[in-house]
């Protein structure tokens, strides 16, 4: 006899599974995948119902526009459906932007319904922008608020639900439901992950396909391998070159691949260069501080490099949150103990924390003594925690897509190293973080001379009196490119600022050898970014050649390339990129 699940029609199968996926959808990936959630949401909806009070005939001419456009949506849909014309094309009461893909499938214009649910979504988004952009609000309110909102309606698509989601349906039913199946079981498995898996995991390794430049670890401790790379050329410059990638991400996204590394384009320019990987935390180094991360980590780092490449000074270059770690060392040793550094390199780094962008928006001393209460005196702070918070200002970009295609179609995201790169996350140690959100974030102290005490030293940024090369990416928003501007007026010594095109790690990441995007150079440092940038020039491809050529301007002698890695006193301990690379969240 016919099992009754077998009995079952596929349009049953269908509308079972959809239940099962809508219940499931809502309840855990809510909970569990949510990240960071925004502090004080009562606090912002009572500014918003204050401004409405204040400004009632602007709100109501608003609200009288959107109910005539809704009324004129409405009548198109059911004049559509009385015709039963599903093939012709709804008239456009509200249009998405061009990049919006969400609702770029046929069938979204195709049935009356759902052009009618596509539209009204994107009317009623609208609607609630335009209401809190008129609003008059203190302005760190209002970002908020208008950033509250957006992450809203990003939410509450209907192409985020496979109800209404006309994709999802005709897979479904073509499948017999075994595409909302397949996707049930995606999201279990992320589920077990914590994140949303954005690429095949399986094609990639490290150290195999991805972080593959020759080279060992030539020093290690609790918090750190040193890396030394091998030369590809057969002299190299006299001063050898550091990179401190950041601590919140693996070293690898300066490594993926030998056609966009800045590692190997170092290398093959002529430079001896090395590269701290951070540890993974783990429950064993719950109580490292940030003057571990500075003392045990750059300035060993620094000094262990010298010694090894055999100059007098080096070269070194800080990239995010590892350009304010360098940055902090060496102005707390600038007075009494200098390191032995000739040039500086930013690479998309805050040192005045004035405007942070939209990731203040979760950072307020609400939410920082909350965090210190419950990290400060030692905890581990998952990565996966700090990747969530991240992606979800560009939810659109980095949440919901992956949601669609692999809970709601049952897709496999294709594979992608700098996504696996983005998915393999590193823990903190809560009291590091802590430190760091209270005191650069919160207090903005880095800016200030002599307001931080690290490593017993006070710090002050105007006694780094090196030259330096500042950085930034023009449509970062991790480190928004004027605030990282501002670092030219906060260290000593002569300064060259460069912004690239593009984010926080396409605009970093811009491989000579493919020549795309643009970078923009200006003679001298003006008195605000508005006015440098209105001075600058645009220069095509990428900024690595410029920046290699101000590295090779101010450069010491050609030597002959070492012909073993390490010295007598830090000999290898195994090959690149390492172990502690490997460590996963």
């Amino acid at each position: 006899m016919e099992s009754q699940e077998s009995a079952k029609n596929p349009v049953e199968k269908v509308l079972e599974s959809l239940g099962q996926a809508n219940h499931t959808l809502m309840e855990e990936v809510g909970a569990r995948l949510g990240g960071f959630q925004p502090e004080a949401y009562q606090e912002f909806l009572k500014d918003f119902a204050q401004a409405v009070a204040k400004d009632a005939p602007r709100w109501q001419d608003l609200q009288s526009r959107y109910y005539e456009n809704q009324a004129a949506l409405w009548m198109n849909m059911l004049s559509r459906s009385a015709g039963q014309t599903p093939s012709v094309a709804t008239p456009t009461v509200a249009a998405a932007a061009q990049t919006d893909r969400r609702f770029s499938a046929p069938e979204w214009q195709a049935y009356p319904i759902f052009d009618y649910l596509r539209q009204s979504y994107l009317l009623t988004g609208d609607w609630l922008k335009e209401a809190v952009g008129s609003l008059e609000l203190e302005p760190a309110a209002k970002q908020k608020l208008e950033f509250f909102i957006r992450q809203y309606i990003d939410a509450m698509s209907p192409a985020n639900f496979p109800a209404t989601n006309p994709e999802v349906l005709s897979r479904a039913i073509e499948s017999g439901g075994e595409s909302l199946k397949a996707g049930l079981k995606n999201l279990m498995t992320d589920l077990e992950k914590g994140r949303i898996s954005m690429t095949d995991e399986s094609v990639f390794e490290v150290g195999v396909n991805i972080a593959i430049t020759p080279g060992a670890v030539v020093f290690e401790n609790d918090l750190i391998q040193l890396i030394q790379y091998s030369p590809t050329t057969s002299e190299v410059a006299a001063r050898p070159l550091l990179l401190v990638p950041p601590c919140i991400n693996k070293f690898y996204i300066m490594d993926l691949e030998p056609s966009n590394s800045l590692v190997k384009y170092a290398v093959d320019r002529g430079h001896t260069v090395f590269l701290v990987s951070w540890r993974n935390i783990d429950e064993s180094l719950r109580h490292i501080t940030w003057d571990d991360y500075i003392e045990q980590g750059v300035v060993t780092a620094i000094r262990t490099t010298q010694a090894i490449g055999g100059a007098d000074t080096i070269d070194l270059l800080g990239f995010c949150v590892g350009g304010a770690l360098v940055s902090c060392a060496l102005a707390a040793y600038a007075k009494d103990d200098p390191l032995p550094v000739a040039t500086l390199t930013l690479m998309t780094t805050l040192l005045d924390y004035s405007d942070v962008g939209e990731i203040g928006v979760y950072i307020n001393r609400a939410f920082v003594e909350k965090r210190e209460k419950q990290i400060a005196q030692g905890a581990v702070v998952p990565g996966k925690e700090l990747a969530m918070a991240f992606s979800s200002l560009r939810a659109n970009d980095l949440i919901w897509p992956y949601v669609v295609n692999n809970y709601l179609k049952g897709e496999t995201p294709p594979a992608f190293n700098l996504l696996y790169w983005n998915g393999d996350g590193t823990n903190l140690p809560g009291p590091m973080f802590a430190w760091y959100l209270r005191h650069l974030y919160l207090e903005n102290e880095l800016r200030k001379p002599d307001a931080l005490t690290v490593a017993g030293r006070k710090v002050d940024l105007s006694r780094i009196n090196l030259p330096t090369y500042v950085f930034a990416a023009r449509e970062d928003h991790i480190v928004p490119w004027k605030s990282a501007y501002e670092s030219v007026h906060l260290i000593g010594g002569d300064k060259t600022f460069v912004l690239g095109a593009s984010g926080h790690i396409a605009g970093s990441i811009n491989p000579v050898s493919k020549n795309k995007r643009n970078y923009w150079v200006g003679s001298a440092i003006a008195g605000d970014a508005e006015q440098w940038m209105n001075e600058a020039t645009s220069e095509q491809g990428s900024w690595w050649m410029h920046w290699g050529n101000w590295l090779d301007a101010l450069g010491s002698e050609k030597v002959a390339a070492p012909q073993q890695l390490g010295n007598l006193q830090y000999t290898p301990i195994e090959p690149a990129p390492g172990r502690y690379v490997l460590g996963r969240c």
